[in-house]
C-alpha cells in the first residue's frame, strides 16, 4: 500500500478549518487590543513565564519537529538522536546565560523592541550601521527559512486532502499570513502557546499507540532489526557527521524569534520558572517525534506498507491508526507547528523592515499607526517571496531549515553571546563578527563539499568569533559601552 496520500475524510476537513478559524479568531481579538507598536511588535513585554516558555518552543521548534526529524529518525536511524541532543542542550544553555542578561541589558541599553534594537543600544551605533546589516540578515534568512514552513504546510494539505501542491501551499499561506497581518506579537504568543500543549500531546500519543499496535518495544525493536539493523547505529555517519548534528545547538543563541522571547518576559524573576517549562516541552516533544520515526521502521515493515516521502511518517501514523476525528486533531499539531514559527518569522522581518529599516535607518518620521500598517504590509511581501521560494515540490524541510538555522546561528548568535559575556566587546567587533559569520555559512553551504563537509554553522560560528575577538583588539570599546555592560553585571 503506498501512503503518499489518503482517502479525502470530511471529519479531518471540519477539524482543520475549525482549528484554522480558531487561530484567526485570536488574531482578530487582539487586532481590536493593540494599540501601538510595541503591542504589535513585543506584546507591551508583559508575557508570564508559561506563555513565554511555550511560545519560544513552539516557534522555535516548527514543522520540523513534526515532520523533518522524524522524517530522518525513519531514513536513517538513531544516529540522527544527536540533533535532539544538542538541541536540547543550546536550549538550555540559552535560557540559563542568555535570556537573564538580554533582558537585563535590553532594559539598561533602551526600552529595545527588536534584536536589532538591542544590538544598536549595546555598541551606541547612532550611524545605524549594525541595523542595517541585521536588516539584511533577517530578510535573506528568515524568508529561506519561512519557506520551510510553506513546504510543509503543502506537504499536510496535499497528504490529507488530496490537492495539488500548489494549491496546498496556497491554503497554508493564506491560513498564516492572515491571522500574523491581524493579531501581531500578542496574537502569535498565546496561539504559540495552544499550538505547543496540541504538538506535545501528540508526540505523546501517537508514540504509545504505535508501541501497543507493534506488540510492545521487543517486538518493535525486533522488526527494525530484521528489516533495517543498521538503524540501530550510534556513530551517526561518522565522527564528523556526530559534530555537525550535536552542532545544531549553537543555532538557539542567534535566533531572533526565540530571542525576543527572552525579552518579552515581564521580569527576570519568572526565567527559572519558563526555564523549566520550556526544556521539560522540548525533551518530551523531541523523544516523542523521536520515535515515532524510530518505530516508524516497524509499522511500514510490519503492515507491508510503501512511503516515499519519509517526511510524511507522522502524518501516515496520525491517519492509520486514530479515526477521523482524532487523526483531524493530531494533525492539526503539524499546522500548529507551522503556523507558531512562520508567524513568529514573519513578525521579526516586519518588525525589521517597517521598525528598523523605515523608521530607524532612512529616518522617516510617522506616527505610530502607520508603522503597525507598514509592518502588516511587510508581512505580506515577506511571505510572498517565501511563497516563490516554496514552489519547488522538490523541496526539502530538514535540508531549508538548518541553513537558515546556520545563519542566524553563526551571524547573531556569535555576536549575542559575546555582547553579553565580553565587556571589551567593540561595534567593529560585531560588525566583523555579523557580516563574517553569514557569509561563511553562504560559502559553506555552496562549496563546503570541497572542503570538509561539516554543517555549515560551524565554520561560520568560529570565523564569527575570530572577527569579533580580532576587530575588538584592534578598535577598543568605548567607555560608555563598557560602562552599560559593567551596570549589567551588577543586576545580574
Amino acid at each position: 500500500m503506498n501512503l503518499q496520500s489518503v482517502e479525502l475524510s470530511y471529519p479531518i476537513i471540519v477539524t482543520f478549518i475549525t482549528y484554522a478559524f480558531l487561530m484567526l479568531f485570536i488574531g482578530f481579538y487582539f487586532y481590536k487590543k493593540n494599540q501601538n507598536s510595541k503591542d504589535y511588535f513585543l506584546g507591551n513585554a508583559s508575557m508570564g513565564p508559561v506563555v513565554s516558555a511555550l511560545s519560544a518552543g513552539a516557534s522555535d521548534m516548527s514543522s520540523w519537529l513534526l515532520m523533518a526529524f522524524p522524517g530522518a529518525l525513519y531514513a536513517a536511524g538513531l544516529g540522527q538522536i544527536y540533533i535532539a541532543i544538542g538541541l536540547s542542550f543550546g536550549m538550555f544553555l540559552n535560557w540559563t546565560f542568555v535570556a537573564k542578561r538580554l533582558k537585563i541589558f535590553s532594559q539598561i541599553a533602551k526600552e529595545c523592541i527588536t534584536i536589532p534594537d538591542f544590538f544598536e543600544s549595546r555598541f551606541h551605533d547612532d550611524k545605524h550601521i549594525l541595523r542595517s546589516i541585521c536588516a539584511i540578515v533577517i530578510l535573506v534568512f528568515f524568508t529561506i527559512y519561512i519557506s520551510a514552513g510553506l513546504v510543509s504546510g503543502a506537504k499536510l494539505f496535499e497528504s490529507v486532502f488530496n490537492l495539488s501542491y500548489t494549491l496546498a501551499l496556497s491554503i497554508g499561506f493564506l491560513v498564516i499570513v492572515l491571522y500574523t497581518f491581524l493579531g501581531g506579537y500578542k496574537a502569535v504568543c498565546w496561539t504559540d502557546m495552544i499550538q505547543g500543549l496540541l504538538m506535545m500531546s501528540s508526540l505523546i500519543i501517537i508514540p504509545f499507540v504505535m508501541i501497543f499496535e507493534l506488540g510492545g518495544f521487543g517486538e518493535a525493536f525486533s522488526t527494525i532489526n530484521n528489516v533495517k539493523p543498521q538503524a540501530f547505529g550510534l556513530d551517526g555517519g561518522g565522527w564528523i557527521v556526530v559534530i555537525s548534528t550535536l552542532a545544531w545547538g549553537l543555532g538557539y543563541f542567534g535566533q531572533p524569534h526565540i530571542l525576543i522571547r527572552f525579552i518579552s518576559i515581564k521580569n527576570v524573576k519568572e526565567i527559572p520558572t519558563a526555564t523549566f517549562i520550556g526544556i521539560t516541552w522540548m525533551v518530551v516533544s523531541l523523544f516523542g517525534a523521536a520515535m515515532i520515526g524510530f518505530l516508524g521502521i516497524a509499522y511500514v515493515a510490519k503492515f507491508n506498507l510503501t512511503l516515499n516521502d519519509p517526511e510524511r511518517i507522522f502524518i501516515v501514523m496520525s491517519q492509520m491508526l486514530f479515526n477521523p476525528w482524532v487523526a483531524g486533531i493530531l494533525l492539526s499539531a503539524i499546522l500548529a507547528a507551522i503556523m507558531s514559527t512562520a508567524s513568529s518569522q514573519l513578525l521579526v522581518c516586519a518588525s525589521s523592515l517597517a521598525q528598523d529599516f523605515y523608521t530607524q535607518i532612512l529616518k522617516r518620521k510617522t506616527d505610530d499607526n502607520k508603522i503597525t500598517l507598514l509592518s502588516r504590509l511587510a508581512v505580506l511581501m515577506v511571505a510572498l517571496v517565501a511563497f516563490l521560494l516554496s514552489l519547488d515540490t522538490q523541496s526539502q524541510i530538514l535540508s531549508i531549515v538548518s541553513y537558515a538555522w546556520a545563519g542566524f546561528g553563526a551571524s547573531f548568535g556569535s555576536v549575542v553571546l559575546f555582547s553579553l559575556f565580553y565587556k571589551n566587546m567593540s561595534k567593529e567587533g560585531a560588525i566583523a563578527g555579523m557580516i563574517s559569520g553569514a557569509l561563511t555559512v553562504i560559502f559553506y553551504k555552496n562549496f563546503g563539499s570541497n572542503f570538509i563537509k561539516i554543517y555549515e554553522i560551524i565554520p561560520g560560528f568560529l570565523v564569527a568569533s575570530c572577527f569579533i575577538i580580532v576587530f575588538s583588539l584592534i578598535f577598543k570599546a568605548k567607555k560608555h559601552t563598557i560602562k552599560h555592560y559593567e551596570k549589567m553585571l551588577k543586576e545580574v
